[in-house]
């Protein structure tokens, strides 16, 4: 078989299964009840094959999908599946990251084999899972106050639903009605992944379907060593820094120390901090995602975003430490805040040897934002939780984006009519923040700003940063302004808990990203 031959079947069948991963995220979609999953799009669906390793993924969340085959391992690790069974976990400890994304893993079996042929997986970010405040994203000191912890268990057993298990979660949330809906439209995801991969396997044989799922992951560890092997030997390192842990800790010390060996690479981030009281805390499994994010972004070329990538890069951590967080630690920030740090820091050691291709840094911060409390018309709880867009750093040959999610974020925003539809809020105000980016021969993206005015009394979290440092500038550029948080005109800090009125209103104004040269 020739080589332009072989290329082709191999981008036939990455196509087929990168089109099952989609299909499931579509239906995850349209049959979601919360407006995080239908409107923002916070989830991601994986398959694997029959040693659980990812084959392909949706254009969905990096920091989800570099993390959910810890959350595909624990499963495994814990329960034999069958036919039907569905094990769903957020245990951050266990295969999770943070209490609020729900991961659900279900096996593919064909014929009457025993052993699965293949593995499916996803991964959505529920509004509320119970915990100390609406929308389950609190400042927390402990992983107990953030809400329910779910070890991997069954769910589905046989395709018959443990309504034991799921009347445990209910009774600990919310918003009941609305978990039910999104954990029924992940069960729905599974359903056509299972049925897409038997098809395929009718239509191809089980043979040839294990075979170029190996030649996928062979064809990603190539093209990963090749990129690698472009890189300068040496050692690189670079540091970075979180405004603080939310409880006074004073900034938190992000350390990337990089090795480049050939076709290889060392990824050492033992020298960052110990452990912090506030929920920045990230385990290995988001430090090992933010990781193969930088890495997979170096490729140019379309490569097929799956196990393979991995394979010439080690990572290092410290266990305990802040980037490979201990039970009992609190992490509720770690998926979405340090996540976005670790990416800033092992693009910033990258420069060092790359200085003509790493770009300066983006907002740094998803801008967190959870909310809830009693709707005056339905007389119901609510709760409501986003990501608010940022600045894209300046590149190498062109400005930095404005308004944009960036790096291990990848949703939309919730769309001002659903929003006013759905909640008691009101939008007042939706702009780019003008000339929040940082100047230099490219210029910095723009932030933006997204003002709340609350309709009834209202406890909300912000978990942010990059409230104190900046977004840095490459090559003498400046560096993208700070955010701001501003309840009725009064600065509040980066992470905390707070209450409003009716009638209060709610300013963010989001980073910008930095600029890149003179």
């Amino acid at each position: 078989m020739t080589e332009t031959k072989l290329n082709l079947e191999l981008e036939v069948f990455r196509n087929l299964f990168v089109s099952i991963a989609e299909e499931m995220g579509i239906v995850l979609r349209r049959t979601a009840f919360s407006a995080n999953i239908k409107e923002r799009l916070d989830f991601s669906c994986a398959v694997y094959d029959r040693r659980a390793e990812t084959i392909a993924m949706g254009d969905h969340m990096p920091v989800h999908l570099g993390a959910m085959p810890y959350s595909v391992a624990e499963a495994l690790r814990s329960h034999r599946l069958e036919p039907g069974d569905v094990v769903i976990l957020n245990d951050p400890f266990r295969g999770g990251t943070h209490l609020p994304d729900i991961t659900s893993v279900s096996a593919v079996f064909l014929g009457k084999d025993p052993e699965p042929a293949y593995f499916l997986a996803t991964r959505a970010h529920h509004a509320d899972v119970g915990g100390m405040s609406p929308g389950s994203m609190p400042l927390a000191r402990e992983i107990y106050q953030e809400g329910l912890r779910i070890p991997p268990v069954k769910l589905f057993r046989r395709g018959e639903i443990q309504e034991e298990i799921l009347e445990i979660i209910l009774a600990n949330v919310r918003t009941p009605d609305e978990r039910r809906g999104d954990l029924a439209a992940q069960m729905a995801s599974h359903s056509v992944g299972e049925r897409r991969l038997i098809e395929a396997t009718q239509k191809y044989g089980q043979e040839r379907i294990a075979e170029q799922m190996e030649a996928l992951k062979d064809y990603a560890e190539r093209m990963m060593r090749a990129r690698i092997r472009d890189i300068p030997d040496g050692e690189y390192a670079f540091e970075d820094f979180l405004d603080d842990d939310g409880f006074g800790s004073g900034r938190v010390r992000i350390h990337c120390r990089l090795a480049i060996k050939g076709d290889e690479a060392v990824v050492d981030y033992s020298e960052s901090a110990g452990r912090q009281r506030g929920g920045v805390n990230a385990n290995l499994a988001i430090t090992v995602a933010a990781t193969m994010y930088c890495f997979r972004c170096l490729i140019e070329d379309d490569v097929p975003y799956n196990a393979g990538l991995m394979r010439p890069i080690r990572v290092i951590t410290r266990p305990g430490s802040v980037l490979d967080a201990q039970p009992p630690a609190s992490v509720a920030a770690g998926n979405v805040e340090t996540s976005q740090r670790i990416t800033d820091t092992l693009l910033g050691a990258l420069h060092g040897a790359l200085p003509d291709k790493i770009p300066a840094a983006s907002a740094g911060t998803m801008n967190n934002l959870s909310l809830g409390g009693t709707d005056p018309v339905t007389d119901k709880a609510f709760a409501y939780y986003e990501t608010i867009a940022g600045g894209m750093g300046a590149r190498p040959t062109a400005d930095g984006m404005s308004a944009v999610q960036n790096h291990m974020t990848n949703s939309l925003n919730t769309p001002i009519e659903a929003l006013e539809h759905l909640y008691p809020l009101r939008l007042r105000r939706y702009a780019v923040r003008q000339g929040s980016g940082g100047g230099g021969k490219y210029l910095g993206g723009d932030g933006v700003i997204r003002e709340f005015e609350f309709l009834t009394d209202t406890d909300f979290a912000l978990l942010s940063d990059r409230r104190e440092t900046r977004p840095y500038g490459l090559k003498g550029g400046e560096a993208g302004a700070a955010g701001r948080n501003i309840l009725n005109g009064e600065e509040l800090p980066a992470k905390g808990h707070f209450s409003a009125r009716k009638g209060d209103r709610l300013r963010i104004e989001t980073p910008g990203g930095g600029g890149f040269g003179k």
